[in-house]
């Protein structure tokens, strides 16, 4: 028999009376917290036969051309995170959470990949996107420019330039495109089509004077000058693009929005004179996005907020789109083209959820990326589009404390701290803003809105933002030649396979064209060219 003895007004007892009780009733039940159907062995051996057979088609590889090519970038989505996005999935759906697959999980192929910067063991989002996009490791801080170039120094720029799979795409005669939550002159989208010593540079507002001076271009600049007629770009960054001072149309008497540009440029005005004799638009909120008719659109500019995109849980749904409802557009516009096409998605708000301690924010924005990913899958087919989803980095994030199967993944752990007894969340920050010391001691969660959106995680180091993780993230890949991402591989790499299966950049060699139809085979012709061999013949 349990006794517990309840200290008036000691919160530390009370904490643990409520944790006792919660464990008494947990016993209490009589049956584990699980499906009855889990306690059988034909359960498990059934499903495991199906993944088994499911696992067995695969050695039949998918070796078509990739006539589309999806990149989805969770900017700081490491193993953790998607592990935790996953039981959050699943519990938003009213089911424990454990078993619930995301619709990353569904690819058939999966790799690691190291994200160390040439200069950095724990990278940043600069360099990796260098990596991915351009196929070349690069030091952290810089965007589409090699190793060779140093942060910050103008005069390194020119003659270390490289290009990314974007470009390499459109000189292929596809269709390409930029979505993110971040603004489009952020770090990741930022390498598909500029070169930059410093990822900070965002317009010439942000650029020291001497740059400017020496001939280096601003980010946002770049985005409209390197690679002519991107055709569809979406996200934030709007403010980047207006003459500083300019109000702005979503929050004219907020000065912090105000336009940034020093060169008095307003550079969406310049997109839309050039683009005047096309099939073009440029929306700014939802209304005027979901207005779209893709059939009768071949360009579109969408600027949604002066910075970033809100945070999925404080969208205004009525004014804000979602990543999910840019990509569906995007896909839809840029599959017109007979070539196909390439575009880039970025979730790249996680990243920022994670810095600020915020995991709920963080896990929200994962679980919409995912939703993307699932949307995108049905307007596309694994028959000619090849989708990778990857991460740049992870983050000082994790959950552990032996929770029970189905707890809350923003939930406490069942137990207290056998050091301190106060109780602590499953989810915990290496470091981060989220360490707080109360007359010495760590402050007792229990006293806190632990779940609320906003709530910023204990962390075991103080600092005013949550740094990144070094260990190697998940590649998940499925379509044409996915079964090249396997193994661990560096970072660099993607681009590289991903151009292989579309035949494009500098990966041409293997690929055999019979009037107009491509397919790769290093050896033998595929079926389908065979087949297009025939009918020239007959």
């Amino acid at each position: 028999m349990w006794y517990v003895t309840v200290v008036p007004g000691n919160t530390t007892t009370m904490t643990f009376f409520l944790i006792i009780c919660s464990c008494l009733a947990w016993g209490g039940l009589g049956k584990p917290q699980f499906p009855d159907q889990e306690k059988d062995p034909l359960f498990w051996n059934t499903w495991a036969q199906h993944t088994l057979k499911n696992a067995l088609t695969l050695q039949k590889l998918n070796q078509n051309t990739a006539k589309n090519l999806i990149l989805f970038l969770g900017d700081g989505m490491g193993i953790p995170t998607v592990t935790a996005a996953r039981i959050l999935k699943g519990q938003l759906s009213g089911q424990s959470g454990e078993e619930t697959q995301l619709e990353m999980d569904k690819f058939p192929f999966v790799a690691l990949s190291k994200t160390y910067n040439t200069n950095a063991q724990v990278a940043d989002s600069a360099g990796t996107a260098t990596a991915y996009l351009c196929g070349v490791k690069a030091n952290e801080g810089t965007v589409g420019v090699s190793a060779a170039a140093v942060r910050s120094q103008c005069n390194t720029t020119q003659g270390n330039e490289v290009t990314s799979i974007l470009k390499w795409a459109k000189e292929a005669g596809k269709s390409v495109g930029i979505v993110t939550t971040t603004r489009v002159n952020h770090a990741t989208p930022s390498a598909a089509y500029a070169h930059c010593v410093d990822r900070d540079w965002f317009s010439d507002g942000e650029m020291p004077a001497e740059a400017v001076q020496a001939g280096c271009k601003d980010i946002a600049r770049q985005l409209f000058e390197n690679i002519p007629n991107i055709d569809v770009i979406m996200g934030g960054g709007r403010k980047y693009m207006f003459p500083k001072n300019q109000s702005d149309v979503e929050y004219p008497g907020d000065k912090k929005h105000f336009g940034t540009r020093k060169d008095g440029r307003n550079l969406v005005e310049e997109w839309t004179n050039r683009m005047k004799n096309k099939k073009a638009q440029y929306v700014w909120n939802k209304r005027e996005l979901l207005s779209v008719n893709p059939n009768n659109v071949d360009y579109i500019l969408g600027l949604f907020e002066p910075g970033d995109l809100p945070y999925n849980l404080e969208r205004n749904t009525e004014t804000d789109p979602s990543l999910t409802e840019m990509v569906e557009l995007a896909i839809k516009i840029l599959r017109k083209n007979p070539r196909g096409f390439y575009l880039l998605v970025e979730g790249g708000r996680i990243d920022h959820g994670h810095h600020e301690g915020k995991a709920k924010q963080a896990l929200h924005e994962a679980v919409e990326m995912d939703r993307a990913i699932g949307r995108a899958g049905l307007i596309t087919s694994i028959y000619d589009t090849m989708t990778v989803v990857t991460a740049d980095h992870s983050h000082m994030f994790n959950f552990g404390g032996y929770t029970p199967r189905g707890n809350t993944i923003f939930g406490l752990a069942p137990m207290l701290s056998d050091v301190d007894q106060k109780p602590f969340t499953a989810i915990l920050y290496g470091n981060g803003p989220g360490f707080k010391v109360i007359n010495g001691l760590r402050e007792n969660v229990s006293t806190l809105d632990y779940q609320g959106n906003n709530y910023q995680a204990q962390s075991a180091v103080p600092l005013r933002m949550e740094t990144h993780g070094g260990e190697d993230v998940a590649v998940f890949a499925k379509g044409p030649m996915a079964h090249l991402l396997h193994g661990v591989h560096e970072q660099n790499y993607i681009p590289h396979v991903m151009a292989y299966a579309a035949c494009i950049g500098q990966n041409r060699d293997h690929c055999m064209s019979f009037g107009g139809a491509s397919s790769l085979s290093p050896a033998l012709p595929s079926l389908a060219a065979l087949l297009t061999l025939t009918r020239l013949l007959c």
